[in-house]
């Protein structure tokens, strides 16, 4: 997550301001835009992979033989 963040979020910034300039009435972009992106995206993946890791550590061994 944090090398896609690396990547996008300097083009994301590039495209928006070039896409901006074509308005009359212009808004500035602000970097804690681009931060609060970025920790919701962190946020995210890390509650989701912790569910998971949390879900399969919990789950009894014999149950997962038992399946397969």
């Amino acid at each position: 997550v944090l090398v896609a963040l690396v990547i996008a979020v300097p083009l994301s910034w590039y495209l928006m301001n070039h896409w901006l300039q074509n308005f009359a009435y212009r808004i500035g972009i602000s970097w804690w835009i681009f931060a609060l992106a970025g920790v919701l995206a962190v946020l995210i993946a890390f509650v989701t992979v912790s569910f998971q890791s949390i879900r399969a550590a919990l789950v009894n061994p014999v149950e997962s033989l038992r399946s397969e």
